[in-house]
């Protein structure tokens, strides 16, 4: 290379370190919403359990070794099915003597009443032979409804449970559970609020006015894969008072089951939709950061420059989070693009173009 080259070559290399170093890119662009109050939707979630509409026990009548048990454990059985089939041939005899009593005592009612007329007879045979046959009849009406008690019937329409006695076994008497019949349409689920979100509902007049039986309170059932039961149930029960031992209110909600989807015993979580908060200051739930133990947002602040903000967050409200302290009205929040930014670095703002920053229906929310 000639010497006139390599002079032009520094001079370039010269005049291309100047204009590097000079060069400022331009703020990144970051999507914001203004904090503004307003009524926003707010449900909450329990922990919760599936518990028959109605549980009725069977139990046999009459004692006797169990002859026959045609059901299958876990089916769902009619009014009048047969269930267990008691050895009859005691109340069988029992029964015929009976019948043959009522006859014999009815035949000599039949022969002393004409008599009377006649003066054959005293008043008082005939008196007695009455007596007789009203207590041979009622000594039948006892023989026939025990005959018939050997033969052991659904009560009710629904899933039938366990056998706790088999063929063979002796029932000694009506103490001896033999199965139950849960009736499994509709249910009730059953819930516990704690004392504290008692406490707090109680505070405000509307949420107070949703906590009882009756009110327009809907309750969703989440099942344990997280999707939501098809049907809704309502308020059926609330405690007149707190459990004692767990400080707890039971609360029921009575929800249809004709598809059998809900199962007595089974784990759900009731989700409770109604509740309204006045005046909330909510964020979508993405601009809200977690970082070593506290939780902070990005506000835009004078100068359109970056500053960290602790909140303490509350319910979450479809897909935005309620802030309970840490932001102010017209606070100017980043929702997006909060990887390209920190704190007292300048932005360029624009206002969320989607619907996130709008309050939603109420959805899904966790307590």
């Amino acid at each position: 290379m000639s010497r006139a080259s390599f002079a032009v070559s520094l001079a370039l290399m010269a005049a291309c370190g100047r204009q590097g170093g000079g060069f400022v890119p331009p703020p990144p662009e970051v999507s914001i919403v203004t904090v503004t109050p307003a009524a926003v939707p707010v449900s909450y979630e329990f922990s919760a359990q599936v518990v028959p509409y109605r549980r009725v026990e069977v139990r046999s009548r009459v004692e006797g070794i169990i002859q026959e048990r045609p059901f299958s454990e876990g089916a769902v059985v009619a009014p009048g099915q047969l269930l267990y089939r008691i050895e009859p041939a005691r109340y069988e005899a029992a029964f015929h003597a009976a019948e043959s009593r009522v006859s014999a005592a009815k035949q000599r009612l039949d022969r002393y009443e004409p008599l009377l007329a006649q003066h054959a007879v005293a008043q008082q045979d005939v008196d007695n032979a009455r007596a007789e046959f009203e207590a041979a009849q009622s000594s039948l009406v006892q023989a026939k409804r025990d005959f018939d008690d050997t033969s052991v019937r659904a009560e009710i329409e629904g899933r039938v449970g366990r056998t706790n006695l088999e063929v063979g076994a002796r029932v000694s008497s009506a103490g001896d559970l033999l199965t139950t019949i849960d009736r499994l349409d509709p249910v009730y689920v059953s819930f516990r609020p704690s004392s504290q979100q008692l406490f707090d509902w109680k505070k405000d007049e509307d949420s107070r006015s949703l906590i009882h039986a009756g009110s327009r309170l809907t309750v969703e059932v989440v099942l344990p894969d997280g999707s939501v039961a098809p049907r809704v149930g309502r308020l059926d029960f609330v405690a007149p008072s707190l459990d004692a031992t767990t400080g707890t209110q039971e609360f029921r909600a009575l929800v249809q089951n004709d598809d059998r989807l809900l199962v007595p015993g089974q784990f759900v979580r009731a989700r409770l939709v109604g509740f309204i908060e006045e005046g909330a200051l909510a964020v979508p739930v993405r601009a809200v950061q977690t970082a070593l133990g506290r939780q902070f947002v990005y506000v835009v602040a004078a100068g359109d420059t970056v500053r960290a903000r602790d909140v303490q967050p509350g319910q979450w409200a479809g897909n935005l989070w309620i802030i309970r302290e840490g932001l102010k009205a017209g606070d100017r929040v980043v929702v997006d693009g909060v990887q390209k930014i920190g704190p007292g670095r300048p932005v360029r703002p624009v206002a969320l173009g989607d619907t996130s920053a709008a309050v939603p229906p109420a959805k899904r929310s966790a307590a």
